[in-house]
């Protein structure tokens, strides 16, 4: 049965998913949106209270515009629904370690960072070990030859409220919501796109696919060899100093050792919860949807305090008093994916953030809006094709 036709739908609705359908519906394209649950929830890759936000982007220069973009949005849709979003607090990247870290495909990820912000005229201060120790108490361990990069307009922005807010404005805008249905396939029949949901199928002149980690298996070849997921935990530990975190304290990323596993990232403590957020990112375990272990346990607790937290930063205890679980959809190269699908025509495929997508998903949805109505986007996202890998691995 075909339930209606539509300009665009958009499968998936995290970070990716609700930015494009509000920016479509905001420039009045009749569009619909599914989920195969109620966003926003815990259980793909957009949520965690807080993600990390900075215009000078250590992944490289193809995503300083679109970071600079989401944070314009942000704030205008903080003043359209009177919202929090987008806390200033500041990021600190730092390293403390002998040798360089590597990080998303970068071989000196603090460096890169520093290159780039000097490089588009970004504000930032670059700090030692005295300055970071002095300013930032939380992190007197560093060694002696650390290196900070600090951002006072960097911070955090919060996912579930960001998400609620542009779906809330789509539906506003006049955008059809499809929520709790699985999309379970895809084809393209006369010109149009046939989207193929558990009860039923709609048919749009384009699909863009925000699917997260479900990606690989609803688009098939190439994606299902290109794309990896990898479970992450999140770790709320609790406080055992609080005064030695300064009001306010940054967002940080801290490197302390050669290898992506020798790296952690967190957050000022929230008020009223008496812990901290830290976590780190591993690569390496693959897993996929169904086989997804959703628990932290204690065992991970203890193994994430005692290598990412202990004797690098003060002020915490190794006591978790709350956990999450979260997916990363990786590339080969850390790098997104935007691109048409090669083999199923009126699909467009928006996925594989890689670990760093929250930041950039306002202005992306910008941007397809605008490729989709004017024909290009304001943003270049060439840097993000499916070209970009071997015949071989596509």
């Amino acid at each position: 049965m075909v339930e209606a036709r539509y300009e665009v739908a958009v499968v998936g609705l995290g970070a990716m998913g609700a930015a494009t359908l509000y920016q479509l519906a905001k420039r009045g394209v009749t569009t619909v949106g599914i989920d195969r649950l109620a966003p926003p929830h815990d259980q793909g890759s957009s949520h965690g209270d807080t993600r990390i936000t900075r215009r000078a982007v250590g992944e490289g220069d193809a995503y300083i515009p679109l970071v600079a973009n989401s944070h314009q949005i942000w704030r205008e849709i903080e003043g359209e629904l009177g919202v929090s979003l987008f806390e200033q607090c500041g990021l600190l990247v730092m390293t403390s370690s002998e040798t360089p870290t590597s990080h998303h495909g970068m071989a000196d990820f603090t460096q890169n960072t520093i290159r780039l912000a000097e490089r588009y005229g970004i504000e930032h201060e670059v700090l030692d070990a005295t300055q970071i120790r002095h300013r930032f108490p939380q992190f007197s361990p560093v060694i002696d030859s650390a290196i900070g990069y600090f951002e006072p307009g960097g911070g955090y922005v919060r996912p579930e409220r960001c998400i609620d807010a542009q779906l809330t404005l789509a539906k506003r805008y006049g955008a059809e919501i499809i929520t709790n249905r699985t999309v379970t396939g895809l084809r393209s029949v006369n010109g149009a796109a046939v989207v193929s949901m558990d009860g039923g199928e709609i048919v749009a002149d384009k699909v863009i696919v925000c699917a997260g980690m479900w990606s690989a298996e609803l688009l098939g070849a190439p994606f299902d060899r290109l794309l990896k997921v990898c479970r992450q935990n999140l770790y709320w530990f609790k406080l055992a100093e609080p005064s030695i975190f300064p009001d306010p304290s940054p967002a940080f990323i801290l490197s302390h050792g050669p290898t992506d596993q020798d790296i952690c990232y967190g957050f000022p403590p929230l008020a009223g919860e008496g812990s901290v957020k830290i976590a780190t990112e591993q690569f390496r375990v693959p897993t996929t949807p169904e086989e997804l272990w959703r628990h932290v346990e204690p065992h991970e607790c203890r193994t994430m305090f005692d290598t990412q937290v202990a004797g690098k930063i003060a002020g915490v205890l190794p006591e978790a008093v709350k956990t999450s679980v979260c997916t990363y959809t990786l590339t080969p190269d850390f790098g997104f994916i935007i691109d048409r699908h090669p083999m199923i025509d009126n699909v467009v495929v928006v996925s594989a953030c890689s670990g760093h997508g929250f930041k950039h998903s306002a202005g992306i949805g910008e941007a397809l809006a605008q490729q989709h109505v004017d024909g290009t986007s304001q943003t270049d996202l060439s840097a993000f094709s499916l070209s970009r890998f071997s015949a071989e691995s596509r």
